[in-house]
């Protein structure tokens, strides 16, 4: 077998570990995912109306590109696996998908540049921005996927607070630097994210652990360790309702904010909640490790259930409100945190690329459903918001719940 994937024989898969210097390498992945996405967001609108396509299109296309991802994420991810069991490493598609990824987002202005606004192959702008979110699904899950070779099970939630912090930060200042973002140009900025992206995988597989042939026999003896369809199910369920909880919170928030502050000072505290929120995934994470990652879900499922109808009924103001929000935030960092360590441990090692990649999918079932379900986000009264935010964290809190009794072995 070629250069493998594994961790290096010392770090075996019944001793506790984390190699930090490849997880760092993840986190700067991640970041730059996330970076990518957040550009990709503001400009969307731009190119669309700029080339004549309705506003409302940009919301359309993100609910095309996330249905597309149901299949595409768990498709990607099991591909890495085999990639992985007959070649001995995930990086050949990982880097594929993010060339790939790289040139299209260079692309995208350049179209917007040498095409014009009125000729005929403006209507190929769509499907092109469509193509660019493809190629992004063909190398997240696998890439992801490696976290669970960079530290041992019950350390997963520890090392995965790295990649949380690094993308919900890069998250958080989407909203405040727009303007900047927009001043730089399509061009330019658009660029820019797409080196960033090649420089985080170069990174990452500079720092990747050396093959060693103790771990590739491992590997082999373990392969033959079947998934559990029902886990797949559990997993894909959990993304689901996690993403319909966090809709569904992350728009209570400003319009209970709106009801007291200026436009400006809800823009302030949403950023301040979104730091907190990133940075309260390191504690978060040292305290899932204790507790095991599942039983904080469960606590963090259960706490931030609890909020959303204490909101709903008390519909709080000044103090209070922003009391609440900190406490939202200690209870929703262990579910945001344990997604993909509560993923990764459901599945055996040598499917992990399908264990993420079907959490992905469940969230991308989420956010093209929404509207058919639940109607418009904005159009959704605080107090129906807080009401259906508890209902669904407390499925998600049933799924998280199953799987202890269904895999033991696997306990994060």
């Amino acid at each position: 077998m070629n250069s493998s994937d594994s961790q290096p024989a010392v770090t075996s898969a019944d001793r506790r570990f984390i190699l930090w210097r490849q997880v760092l390498g993840l986190a700067a992945l991640q970041g730059a995912i996330t970076l990518t996405w957040v550009i990709y967001k503001l400009y969307l609108p731009k190119l669309l109306t700029g080339f004549g396509f309705p506003a409302g299109l940009a919301a359309t296309l993100l609910i095309v590109e996330s249905a597309l991802a149901v299949v595409m994420e768990p498709l990607m991810g099991g591909l890495s696996d085999h990639r992985k069991r007959w070649v001995g490493t995930r990086f050949p598609l990982i880097s594929l998908g993010v060339i790939l990824s790289s040139a299209l987002f260079i692309a995208i202005p350049c179209f917007a540049i040498f095409v014009k606004p009125d000729s005929v192959f403006r209507l190929l702008l769509p499907a092109f921005l469509v193509a660019w979110a493809l190629a992004m699904t063909v190398f997240r899950a696998p890439a992801l996927a490696l976290l669970r070779q960079y530290a041992a099970v019950p350390e997963l939630p520890q090392a995965a607070s790295l990649l949380t912090l690094a993308g919900g930060i890069i998250a958080a200042f989407g909203p405040i630097s727009s303007e900047f973002l927009l001043s730089l140009g399509a061009p330019v900025t658009f660029t820019i994210g797409s080196l960033v992206l090649l420089a985080a995988v170069a990174v990452l597989r500079s720092l990747h652990p050396p093959a060693t042939p103790v771990e590739d026999n491992k590997q082999e003896a373990g392969s033959t360790t079947p998934v559990s369809i029902a886990a797949l199910a559990l997993i894909f369920g959990t993304g689901i309702f996690v993403a319909w909880g966090s809709s569904f919170l992350m728009s209570l928030l400003p319009k209970l904010l709106k009801i007291q502050f200026n436009a400006a000072g809800i823009k302030s505290i949403i950023f301040a909640f979104s730091i907190l929120l990133a940075l309260a995934a390191v504690p978060a994470g040292k305290i899932a490790v204790q507790l095991g990652n599942r039983r904080g879900m469960l606590i963090g499922v259960a706490g931030t259930a609890l909020c959303l109808l204490m909101l709903a009924v008390f519909l709080p103001s000044g103090l209070p409100l922003i009391g609440s929000a900190i406490i939202l935030i200690a209870f929703l960092s262990l579910v945001n945190n344990g997604a993909i360590p509560f993923a990764l441990s459901q599945v055996p090692a040598h499917r992990a690329g399908l264990g993420v990649g079907i959490y992905f999918s469940g969230i991308g079932t989420a956010v093209s459903l929404f509207p058919i379900i639940f109607g418009q986000l904005s159009e959704i009264t605080p107090v129906s918001a807080a009401i259906k935010g508890t209902i669904v964290f407390i499925a998600a809190g049933v799924c998280i719940a199953v799987t202890i009794k269904m895999q033991p072995a696997q306990s994060a």
